[in-house]
């Protein structure tokens, strides 16, 4: 049963998503411009 609540919950995420979908992509770069970062500074940065 709760294999299926599970399954139920990914298809409505998956059905909104595909809904509301306008095509449009943002690239990884333009994500880390936005944040101020490169990839050498996420390189840079000492994993825990």
């Amino acid at each position: 049963m709760e294999a299926a609540a599970e399954d139920l919950r990914d298809l409505a995420l998956v059905l909104a998503r595909s809904a509301s979908d306008n095509g449009r992509r943002t690239s990884f770069d333009d994500v880390l411009v936005a944040f101020g970062h490169t990839h050498e500074s996420l390189a840079a940065i000492e994993d825990d």
